[in-house]
């Protein structure tokens, strides 16, 4: 990922909308790489390392969801995997629970909305993601998992001259 910046993976087969959706949140932002081609995703996520991967779910050749099933395995462990539809809404929320997606957003959602929308969904991802355990050095008796300041690392070298 860029400074500051989330990378999203957006893969339709229909030019306009992934232009569309490009234009729209790369305003906001992100950094978009697109794909007509379900074929190709796996690579892209090794490559790209998204933050975000929004998928069209009626594509012809392997739709949305099923990409899903095939392609998780490639990506990081905090990127989310968003079904994008004009499809009901209802069916969308089935698709979720089904694929293992983190979510949907319908495809009548664009501009700011749609930056917001995907940006508050890796927020929240973020936020609820689990802390490392604190690994403790027996000796120091003190947490050595978070990195020292250097105040702290230079009286630990004057302390044992």
């Amino acid at each position: 990922m860029a400074e500051g910046k989330l990378k999203a993976l957006v893969v339709d087969d229909d030019p306009l909308v992934l232009e569309l959706v490009e234009r729209s949140i790369s305003r906001y932002g992100f950094d978009v790489v697109t794909t007509r081609a379900a074929l190709g995703v796996a690579n892209l996520l090794r490559t790209e390392q998204p933050d975000i991967v929004l998928l069209d779910v009626n594509i012809p050749a392997l739709s949305g969801d099923r990409i899903l099933g095939v392609v998780r395995q490639f990506a990081g462990p905090d990127t989310l995997f968003i079904l994008y539809s004009s499809m009901d809404e209802s069916r969308l929320r089935e698709l979720v629970r089904a694929s293992g997606a983190d979510g949907y957003i319908p495809k009548g959602v664009t501009g700011p909305e749609l930056a917001l929308k995907l940006s508050g969904m890796h927020h929240k991802r973020m936020a609820n993601r689990p802390t490392p355990a604190a690994r403790v050095d027996p000796l120091l008796q003190r947490d050595v998992s978070a990195p020292q300041s250097q105040s702290t690392t230079a009286q630990v070298s004057l302390a044992s001259r």
